[in-house]
């Protein structure tokens, strides 16, 4: 899962980098409001973890930009200011929940487990596909009870798919996903191609009845068999 951490403090943004990349997650930084604009105007997140008092300007803008595009994206406020005013205003303008500083990193896990489960998983702790189970805190798939062994960017990849089923997914939204900033360092997409290429032949050897269909050109869509 992708998460945007917004937070101009260097060693709370030390802190909760090494945190949540300790629970698996790939995560994007933003240290100012205007460097955190372009990356939500551009990139998708699995969640936002916003800190509003930034240093030019109110992080609540970012709640407006995101309202304003229609993003439906899990946001979490982490903020020193713990006015009822600015929970009522966060939450008004489409903030999930808000978290004032300082707080426990467990407490944080939580509530970001609980907003993935909520928005992308409809609150199971399982997502289940056909003969396919995953379990996205364990990083764990099964096919028809068998356990099938992925590496981290091939179950990243399986995940994406999976909450996207049935949906086109493009190159380009995929590798942003599954790699990040990182995307930007590459030459191309020949990472992804090397990846895909694996992921479907163990889907094959298991008999997942799941097929990863390449649209050329474009890119991915998971569809079932």
């Amino acid at each position: 899962m992708k998460i945007l951490i917004i937070e101009d403090e260097p060693d709370m943004l030390d802190n909760l980098v090494r945190s949540l990349q300790k629970e698996k997650y790939l995560t994007e930084t933003a240290t100012t409001l205007e460097e955190a604009l372009d990356k939500v105007g551009v990139y998708e997140y699995d969640c936002i973890l916003l800190d509003i008092n930034l240093p030019d300007g109110n992080g609540l803008t970012i709640l407006e930009e995101l309202k304003k595009q229609q993003k439906a994206q899990g946001v979490i406020i982490v903020s020193a200011r713990n006015s009822l005013d600015d929970k009522v205003a966060g939450l008004e303008l489409g903030a999930d929940d808000y978290l004032a500083k300082p707080f426990h990193m467990a407490e944080l896990h939580a509530r970001v487990k609980s907003i993935l489960r909520r928005r992308k998983f409809a609150g199971n702790n399982i997502l289940s596909v056909e003969n396919v189970q995953i379990d996205p805190d364990k990083h764990q798939v099964w096919v028809a009870d068998e356990e099938l062994i992925l590496n981290r960017k091939e179950f990243d990849i399986l995940l994406y798919l999976v909450t996207n089923k049935e949906r086109l997914v493009s190159k380009t939204a995929l590798a942003e996903h599954v790699w990040g900033d990182n995307i930007d360092e590459a030459d191309g997409f020949e990472f992804i191609y090397s990846q895909i290429k694996n992921l479907r032949k163990k889907l094959k050897t298991a008999q997942a009845q799941l097929e990863i269909q390449a649209i050329y050109g474009i890119g991915y869509k998971l569809v079932s068999e």
